[in-house]
């Protein structure tokens, strides 16, 4: 693994380090649930054309620390140990690209520091009253398969019963040099999952953010993702939402082009 260019302490103390790479304004990219910094390697290039991007690993994973007990709140005070880092050289706020779980760290980092400018989010919102994004039983099932050391398992279970993934996607991933990676991440996935009912990560705080967000959503991902995406821009104060269509939950894999034009667009 490369050195992290940069490396912050946390609020408690945790290190978490990030990635640098292209030439222009800072702009912080935080990975979902079970990935790292290597998640954005086909989105990354092509943002750093136009800003110097900072990939971050979150704590538990990569170059980054950890420090328990676990809360969500704990990522939204890494990423906006970040952003103030950047702010700091730059002269001004930095904007905040996350996917999923790190589009939710990065909207609550938001409501912590001025240092962050603008907020993109893809499908990271936390889901409306009566929703959710897990399928019942599904938090026992990847404590089994934990407790067996089965971490394969846990992030197969987790790819396509939250996820959506597809059979033949999932086969596809399994043969991806990155596979292990993720499955040596599977042990943050359930912690990350049960953070999600977290209040400090609820629409209504959430909604609360006062900077520009733009929210990415896949047009054939689970419905669950829409209903989550809408309730929460209906509560921003400056809210809005680019569809890709044909997308899912991985469109900064399967539609670079139309992901990167979506941010170029709000960001520029």
């Amino acid at each position: 693994m490369p050195e992290p260019d940069l490396v912050v302490a946390s609020r408690d103390g945790t290190s978490i380090a990030s990635f640098r790479d292209g030439t222009g304004p800072p702009l912080i990219l935080v990975h979902g649930t079970t990935g790292d910094h290597t998640t954005f390697r086909v989105v990354g290039p092509r943002l750093g054309a136009g800003w110097t991007v900072h990939a971050i690993d979150r704590r538990g994973r990569g170059a980054s620390g950890d420090t328990l007990p676990y809360a969500i709140e704990r990522e939204f005070e890494d990423v906006a140990a970040v952003a103030d880092a950047l702010a700091a050289g730059h002269g001004g706020p930095v904007d905040v690209v996350g996917h999923s779980y790190g589009g939710r760290a990065a909207l609550g980092a938001a409501l912590l520091t001025d240092s962050i400018g603008r907020v993109v989010s893809y499908e990271g919102a936390p889901t409306p009253a009566g929703a959710s994004y897990h399928p019942t039983g599904i938090e026992s099932r990847l404590s089994e398969r934990l407790e067996a050391g089965d971490r394969e398992g846990v992030l197969a279970a987790f790819m396509t019963e939250v996820v959506g993934m597809s059979d033949a996607d999932l086969a596809a991933y399994r043969a991806d040099p990155v596979w292990p990676i993720r499955a040596a991440a599977a042990g943050t996935i359930l912690r990350e999952l049960e953070a999600e009912t977290d209040p400090a990560a609820s629409l209504d705080r959430l909604g609360a953010v006062r900077q520009p967000v733009l929210q990415i959503l896949g047009g054939s991902s689970l419905p669950v993702f829409s209903a989550a995406t809408t309730a929460l821009d209906e509560r921003l104060t400056d809210g809005r939402v680019v569809v890709i269509d044909g997308a899912r939950h991985a469109a900064h894999h399967t539609h670079p082009d139309a992901f990167v034009n979506a941010i170029r667009t709000f960001l520029d």
